[in-house]
């Protein structure tokens, strides 16, 4: 990249950094109002305005730290977005520096193991490699695993779904005891957001048999059978159109922010918001809340919102 290039980009950043600062404020999750409970008794903390791992720090502060979620001996799966062959400054991936940290806590609280994969949509090699997720893991202490063939996946019923009745699910997620979603916050041309629910599209084997069959029904239907333990949605480099694999930088906004949930309906629900939409207009989300998978609404949940 030379210096043109650098100073148009940063331009382009800093001015969508500050259209959205000056919004942010008019969107609920980020209200000036902000509870005040014990660490560890929020539903949802959302922090904004620092670098990937300081948002995360404080964010996992506010939760009451990774050891309430991991339990040592424990096996920890972890789900990032590693899907696509691009690298971390497009923002179609989850950022490495996040994930390495998120490892580093599952290994620090004493997890046995500490496992990522993604079924990805791009050649998995590139994907892996090009997205600095693999690499990410590895730095942190944990194993990124392959999940490219068919035979790494199990068939499981998923009861009382309405079009995702049955699916084949990654096997060392069937065998966990710790599964953590680390999505990244995108605009998605048939869904208009992919967060945290949709990211669970690369934990079967077959994604194409969602978009064919009512994806909305799909994506809240697999929620029945496991649902993540937590959700850490990286919301630092937002791409905010032509998702979900965008074109270039210029489809991204820098909003410098993360959400962390159980509540997978709730962290969606907060990320929809971020991107301008209502919840009740994402189909995902609404049909998930409306089959009790969650709560979407926020007005309803003790929220944590922390500006750095």
């Amino acid at each position: 990249m030379d210096r043109r290039q650098f100073l148009r980009k940063g331009f382009l950043f800093s001015a969508l950094g500050s259209l959205y600062a000056s919004t942010i404020g008019k969107i609920p999750l980020f209200a000036s109002r902000s509870n005040s409970l014990q660490a560890g008794n929020y539903d949802l903390v959302a922090v904004r305005g620092g670098e990937p791992v300081d948002l995360y720090r404080r964010a996992m502060d506010e939760m009451g730290g990774m050891g309430l979620y991991v339990k040592p001996g424990q096996t920890v799966v972890i789900k990032p977005n590693s899907s696509w062959d691009t690298p971390p400054e497009r923002a179609a991936n989850t950022n490495p520096d996040l994930v390495e940290a998120i490892v580093r806590d599952c290994v620090e609280a004493g997890a046995s193991r500490v496992l990522a994969f993604d079924n990805t949509c791009d050649n998995w090699e590139r994907s892996y490699d090009n997205s600095g997720v693999a690499e990410a893991v590895r730095r942190g202490g944990g194993q990124m695993l392959h999940a490219h063939l068919e035979r790494y996946y199990t068939d499981v019923n998923i009861s009382g779904a309405k079009r995702l009745t049955s699916a084949k699910v990654f096997d060392r997620l069937i065998n966990s005891d710790v599964f953590i979603n680390v999505p990244v916050l995108k605009h998605h041309g048939s869904t208009t957001v992919t967060i945290a629910m949709k990211n669970l599209m690369g934990v079967v084997w077959d994604r194409g048999y969602w978009h064919r069959n009512d994806l909305h029904q799909c994506i809240a239907d697999f929620c029945l059978y496991r649902k993540p333990d937590l959700n850490i949605i990286d919301a630092y480099l937002v791409m905010t159109q032509n998702g979900p694999r965008g074109t270039s930088e210029a489809d991204l906004t820098r909003m410098r922010s993360i959400i962390v949930s159980s509540d997978i309906v709730a962290a969606d629900a907060a990320g929809a918001l971020m991107l301008g939409h209502q919840p009740a207009d994402i189909g995902h989300i609404r049909i998930a809340s409306e089959m009790n998978l969650g709560r979407m609404n926020l007005d309803n949940l003790n929220i944590r919102r922390v500006a750095l």
